[in-house]
């Protein structure tokens, strides 16, 4: 193909040897063509270098073909990986992905909330786990929607992430396995879902293993660096000191690290502390965190794929769907240091 000239679906055609129907339907409705034909029609694309043009289709159809994800900091680290899966299951169903910041500002989230209600969006993605001030005096005209990595607090509407649960018993269990019993638990939430799912299944883990109530360190926070640092300081002045830091998040663990650091201690000699989520900077941590992985990728495809099938109206086996969590041990944990036996 010319540099200076796009490639056509009559192009990918004439090199599959396939009508533009089929091209057409392998990249729309893969599961109707058969696999040795949607093989052909894939060379043939990464052959002319072949995209879809989502908003050209919207326009040309008069209907939107394009899905908004909202996100409230597009640098968390959580969100590229997610934005790949999401990306990915739209395009091979012909959707494009519009990014709408809100930057944690209300105000922005309302003028998205207007762009959805003038059907520019076929669909909505929220990651910001509140549906946008003033959504319930229009609720009636929102899009299909669903909500991902963090649970919609006041929406009601499907969702796909990981099994917190899950994932924070795997974080006691091993903290237990290696001797601890006072352990904190750092980012307590009443309104974040995924964080309160955490802090339930850091208590059914001490549940299980017989530890009591007057050994449980619960420390509020909302997932920042500067709110890790703070619970260590409160705790600190309080006299009150775990052996073990269970972290809601990888930055709140990165701030409980530097304010043991700052006050002489070594992790883990002194403490043990783990996250969740395994962000990149995870592995780069002095020490590196043990933490919980969240598979980021396909929890976007998941959530893609829910809501298509809601775009399709037909309704989908299930509106929660949890990923199972991996435990990823490095090396902030060891065994209770002797000094605070």
């Amino acid at each position: 193909m010319s540099d200076s000239t796009p490639a056509t679906i009559e192009d990918v055609a004439r090199i599959a040897e396939v009508s533009i129907a089929t091209v057409s339907r392998a990249i729309h409705n893969p599961e109707k063509v058969a696999k040795s034909t949607r093989l052909k029609v894939n060379q043939a694309i990464a052959i002319t270098g072949y995209t879809t043009n989502a908003m050209a289709r919207s326009l040309r159809l008069g209907r939107s073909n394009m899905i908004l994800v909202v996100a409230p900091d597009i640098g968390d680290p959580n969100f590229s990986s997610i934005l790949v899966g999401l990306e990915n299951e739209a395009r091979s169903h012909g959707y494009g992905v519009l990014i709408g910041h809100t930057q944690n500002d209300a105000q922005r989230a309302v003028e998205y909330l207007k762009f959805l209600n003038s059907n520019q969006a076929a669909g909505l993605i929220l990651f910001t786990g509140i549906l946008p001030f003033g959504h319930d005096t229009i609720a009636a005209r929102l899009p299909p929607s669903v909500g991902i990595f963090e649970p919609v607090f006041n929406g009601g509407i499907p969702y796909v992430g990981v099994d917190d649960v899950e994932g924070a018993r795997k974080v006691v269990d091993l903290l237990i396995a290696e001797g601890h019993r006072k352990i904190a638990f750092i980012g307590d939430s009443r309104t974040r879902l995924a964080y309160k799912r955490r802090r339930a299944g850091y208590d059914a883990g001490l549940d299980a293993a017989g530890v009591p109530a007057e050994l449980r360190l619960v420390q509020d926070g909302d997932g920042t660096l500067e709110s890790g640092r703070a619970a260590v300081e409160r705790l600190f002045v309080r006299d009150t000191l775990p052996t073990a830091f269970m972290c809601v998040n990888d930055q709140t663990a990165l701030g409980v690290m530097i304010g043991l650091k700052a006050r002489g201690y070594d992790i883990p000699r002194d403490f043990s502390v783990t996250g969740f989520d395994d962000v990149p900077q995870a592995t780069f941590m002095t020490p590196a965190l043990t933490t919980i992985r969240q598979p980021r990728t396909l929890i976007g495809k998941h959530a893609m794929a829910l809501l298509l099938e809601l775009l399709s109206d037909r309704r989908p086996a299930e509106t929660e769907i949890f990923l199972r969590p991996d435990l990823v041990v490095r090396n902030s944990v060891s065994a209770p240091s002797p000094r605070w036996a």
